[in-house]
């Protein structure tokens, strides 16, 4: 029976599989969710680029009166289980637990060292991966570390179906950067339960150096497939920046990522004009889209049809007559501030950069432009956070309200404000990873303080986090690999995460509510990002006393302060901020 779905596609790269290594590419989500994400796109494409791979894409299935049934590629409904690799692409922790649903519907062996020679190949890949994969390492074979650019090729130069596991495993540890093989590193504990040491198999790097592609100006990344069954319908999405900037204290994205690159104009150009020829929808990808040089002109240019430009983000200190004028055209009718806190306190804690005259100010100028509706994020749950700073949430929307309503007056209707509000998690390879997690009864309580405060406040509405789903998350981001135990666990409890953690011998309050020493060793520093601990220590002690820093320069010949683009000039500006 043909369980998985039947979408209408263009773009489905189809390839003979016959003489060619086959690849079952999967998210560990349902398709919806799966093919909404670029980097999942661009994964198909470049594995499918290799001429003696052919690859296909899997997605979790939907239950069907509580039973899965057995995971099948779209391209060909072929059981994954039946092909040489299966290649899980995994962002977000909360994805982590389908990994093992999977696996089992495929019929095979959770743990790795129970899968037999003849088995496929599990891998692993994904920013899930390069920031924490411990949890999920009893299940893999092998993890890649990175970007897909810089890891493809090399990873499937050396993959043969033929060779020996253990062999081929080893090859890949000591030949490929960013391949990370967890039955090749077997950590110690402490008395106390800390991580003392992970210590490596001979011939097997002590550190696992995650891989970046240093210039993406000849790398392109937009969608490879369209289709009306995602979040941007037939959308055409086209990355435009990967990091940011700004060095907001809890976002891996500003860290992991560093430095910041953007791609040229010409380049960006020529993919708007790519994707024109398809759909009058575009969508630019970033996690800093506004600080793109020349994003202005990108979208002002004349291409002879009306195009509707979307974008991932666009910061409140930002928003010039451009592009307003940009978000007028495309008939955009919600555009996202994301003040991410109340106070102006807590906003410098967190070294967000954005003031609340921006917030204001971004306010007035959308409604003005004649976008009807806002959508406000904010987080919950910072270090340092006091109810003062909960309630500064509720006067702040309060505010743009005010400015939302006077702005509006004259226009003959009145849109809607939605307020966001999600639990910080504190994240590894960020100033906030030393930090602890509220409690789920604490951020119940700040949650229902917002709801309470914005009840009567007419077209507002209040969309918040379930802080227990925070709460695995943050047990998923923060765990070591003990914390696959639990994973199993709770699978066998079929998700009765309620159940797993009063069973659990393992206590999970000791990775979510454990503010972390200085000098603790984390489960994830066996990956080398090329940021210096002590400068992430020294920002979080900075936050603590709600001090900013200044933003990258994104320019590794003005800066090493950081550590990334050590061994370049530094100049003394650079050498004396933060």
């Amino acid at each position: 029976m043909v369980v998985n779905p039947a979408p209408v596609e263009r773009g489905v790269i189809r390839k003979p599989a016959a003489g060619r290594l086959r690849v079952a590419l999967v998210y560990p989500h349902h398709y919806h969710v799966g093919m909404s994400n670029l980097g999942f796109q661009t994964v198909y494409r470049l594995i499918n680029d290799v001429d003696h791979i052919v690859c296909e894409r899997a997605f979790l299935p939907e239950q069907d009166g509580g039973k899965i049934h057995r995971v099948l590629t779209v391209e060909s409904q072929t059981p994954i289980e039946d092909f040489d690799i299966i290649a899980f692409s995994i962002s977000y922790e909360n994805d982590v637990p389908a990994v093992l649903t999977i696996l089992e519907t495929a019929g095979l062996p959770l743990s790795a060292a129970r899968r037999g020679a003849t088995l496929p190949l599990v891998l692993a890949g994904g920013v899930f991966c390069f920031l924490n994969p411990e949890p999920l390492a009893p299940f893999i074979d092998a993890f890649l570390l990175g970007e897909a650019e810089a890891l493809i090729h090399p990873v499937f130069e050396i993959l043969d179906p033929r060779a020996e596991k253990r062999e081929l495993l080893m090859a890949l540890a000591r030949e490929v950067p960013g391949v990370y093989v967890p039955a090749f590193y077997t950590p110690r504990y402490h008395g106390d339960g800390t991580l003392a040491a992970v210590d490596p198999a001979a011939g097997v790097p002590a550190t696992v150096k995650r891989v970046m592609v240093p210039d993406l100006s000849t790398v392109p990344t937009a969608s490879t497939i369209l289709t009306p069954d995602t979040t941007f319908e037939n959308t055409y999405l086209i990355e435009v920046s990967r990091g940011c900037p700004h060095g907001c204290r809890f976002c891996s994205a500003g860290y992991v990522y560093r430095p910041p690159r953007f791609r040229p104009l010409n380049l960006l150009d020529h993919q708007v004009d790519e994707g024109c020829a398809l759909t009058d929808r575009i969508g630019l990808v970033g996690a800093a889209v506004s600080d793109l040089p020349g994003i202005r002109e990108l979208c002002s240019r004349d291409r002879g049809r009306d195009i509707h430009f979307a974008f991932s983000s666009l910061r409140a200190d930002a928003l010039d007559g451009p592009l307003i004028e940009a978000l007028r055209k495309s008939r955009v009718k919600t555009a996202t501030i994301a003040p991410d806190a109340g106070s102006e306190r807590m906003r410098r804690v967190i070294n967000k950069g954005v003031t609340e005259d921006h917030v204001l100010t971004a306010t007035e100028t959308l409604v003005a432009a004649g976008i009807p509706n806002l959508k406000v994020y904010f987080m919950i749950g910072l270090p340092t956070e006091t109810d003062d700073d909960v309630t500064a949430i509720v006067d702040l929307v309060k505010r743009i309200k005010h400015r939302f309503l006077k702005t509006s007056r004259g226009k003959g209707h009145m849109g809607e404000i939605t307020v966001s509000v999600s639990c910080f998690v504190p994240k590894p390879f960020t100033p906030f990873q030393w930090a602890a997690m509220d409690e789920v009864r604490i951020l119940k309580r700040k949650i229902k303080v917002i709801q309470s405060g914005l009840r009567k406040t007419a077209n507002v509405r209040v969309h918040a986090d379930v802080p227990r789903w925070a709460y695995l998350q943050a047990l998923i981001a923060r765990g070591d690999r003990r914390v696959a135990e639990i994973l199993l666990l709770a699978h066998r409890n079929r998700g009765n995460w309620p159940q797993t953690y009063k069973a659990s011998a393992i206590n999970p309050h000791f990775y979510v509510h454990r503010e972390r020493e200085p000098e603790e060793h984390f489960p994830w520093e066996f990956i080398d990002q090329g940021i210096d601990r002590a400068y992430l220590l020294k920002e979080y002690r900075q936050a603590l006393d709600a001090r900013p820093s200044a933003p990258c320069p994104a320019d590794p010949s003005r800066c090493s302060i950081c550590g990334v683009c050590k061994g370049t000039a530094v100049n003394s500006s650079c050498r004396n901020r933060g």
